[in-house]
Parts: structure tokens; sequence; C-alpha cells
């Protein structure tokens, strides 16, 4: 009984083997089938382009690598169409996929190097530097590449220094301008405080100006003083001031006026006080 199973399990497994080695031959013979078809899809599109007709061109390319990924020449050429076309950004995506799916060295290195030359169209230098190395890895005796790259890193480190250059010139340009604010910033201060000052001297200026004015006017007054004073007279002159003027009486006269004046008051006195003594009223008690 034992033994029955065991054949019978042999059985299966040699049924699965030969079955699993049928359906992969089945699909390798689909796969080349597929890549048969997609060849000769690509040679049509290649066929279209030669003629000028890149519509028909894309869509046979398109198609040809709709039938198999194993292909690729398709996205390759599709690639180079698009760059001779100047539309370099589809150009990058087609080279890129048929460096992911070459299987030959020589096939990846078509596909990088022609990378660097989309980076180069962009003035993108360092992507360019690294997709020429890729290149060169795959295929290092091509002098086409190593030419490229030589000229990418040249034209990369011309760019680099422009770049470093612009940005110290940037820099002195701020540098400059800070200086300019500053000066003007110092500049409007110091007229600041020079109309400052020339208001204080102003003030004080008014002030002297003011004192000036009072003593002007002290000097006009002393001067008022002096001319004056010689009207008045001085020490050397009392004699002539003892001296009878115009319309004046002498000390004499004055002397004799007051005596005779006196002499009439006394007079009239004497006279009242005669009169009181004998008109003089008795106040009489009032009987009740």
């Amino acid at each position: 009984m034992r033994k029955e199973m065991n054949n019978t399990s042999t059985i299966l497994v040699l049924l699965l083997v030969c079955f699993s080695s049928f359906a992969q031959e089945v699909d390798e013979k689909e796969k080349e089938k597929a890549l048969r078809l997609s060849t000769n899809l690509t040679w049509d599109g290649n066929k279209a382009l030669s003629e000028d007709n890149f519509i028909a061109a894309e869509v046979d390319y398109r198609k040809a690598i709709s039938k198999s990924p194993d292909n690729s020449a398709a996205p390759y050429n599709l690639g180079n169409a698009y760059y001779n076309n100047e539309t370099y950004n589809e150009a990058f995506s087609r080279f890129k996929e048929a460096g992911e799916t070459s299987t030959s060295k020589a096939d990846k290195h078509k596909a990088y190097h022609n990378m660097g030359n989309v980076f180069m169209k962009r003035k993108d230098y360092a992507k360019a530097v690294e997709a020429y190395k890729e290149a060169l890895r795959n295929d290092p005796t091509d002098e086409e590449t190593r030419y490229n790259l030589a000229l990418a890193k040249e034209l990369l480190k011309k760019d680099q220094d422009e770049n470093k250059q612009n940005q110290d010139d940037k820099d002195k340009e701020d540098q400059d301008e800070n200086k300019d604010q500053d000066k003007k910033d110092k500049g409007e201060n110091e007229d600041k405080k020079d109309q400052g000052d020339d208001g204080d001297k102003g003030d004080e200026g008014d002030q002297d100006e003011e004192k000036k004015d009072d003593n002007s006017e002290g000097d006009g007054d002393n001067k008022s003083d002096q001319q004056k004073k010689p009207e008045q007279g001085d020490g050397e002159n009392e004699q002539n001031q003892q001296q009878p003027r115009p319309n004046q009486l002498s000390k004499q006269q004055v002397e004799n006026l007051l005596r005779a004046m006196q002499n009439a008051e006394k007079k009239v006195q004497d006279k009242i006080d005669a009169k009181k003594v004998k008109g003089a009223k008795i106040k009489n008690e009032k009987d009740w």
C-alpha cells in the first residue's frame, strides 16, 4: 500500500515538473513572439521617422513599447525622436526607460550617454556629469562620452564660478547699500544736531540781543542824565546859581517879603482874637 502511494506521489511530481516546464516554454514562446512583434513595430517606427513622419513613428514606437518591455530599442529610438524634435523632457523619460530595461552594457551606455546630452541641453551640468560617468562605466572605451564628460565638468566649474562671483557681487552690493544707508542716517542725525545747536545759538543770540538792547537803553539814560547834568549845574556853578535869574527874587527880597507877610498875619490874628473875647456866647442851662 505504501509502495503504491509513493509511486503516485512520484508521478504527481513528474507531472508538475512537466507542466511547469511546458508553461515556462509557452511563456518563453509568448515573450519571443511579443518581442518579435515589438521589434517589427520598432522597424516600422524607424521607417516612418526616416520619412520625416514623426507622428506615425511615435505611434509605432509606443505600440512596440506596449507589446514587449524587453525591447529597449523602442524607447531608445523614441527618445532620439523626441530629442531631435527638441522635446527634451519626453526624451529623457524614454532614455531612462531604455537604460533600465536594457540588459546589455552597450545599450545601457547609449541610453546614459543620451541622458547626459539632455542634461547638457538643460544646462544641468552636474547631472550631465553623473550621466556620462554612468555611460563610461558600461563602456570605458567611448571617446565621445569621455569628451562630453570633460566638457560637462568644465561648464559646471564655469557655472559654479559665475554663481560664486554673482553672489560675491550681490554681497558687496548689499554691503555698499548698507554703508550708504548708514552714511545717510548719520548725515540726517548730524543735520538734526546742527539744527538743534543753531536753535540754541539763536536763543542765546536773542538773549544777547536783548541784553544789548537793555544796555543800549541804559546807556541812553546815562547819556540823557549826562546831558541833563549841565542844565542842573555842578559844584563849580554854585555861585552862578545863587545869583538871581530872570523873573526870580533875590534872597534878601524873599526874606523881606516873608517878614512883611508875618507882620501882616500877626496883625490879622490879633484882630481876630479881640473879636473872640468881646463876642463870646454863654451857654444857659435849660429850665424844665
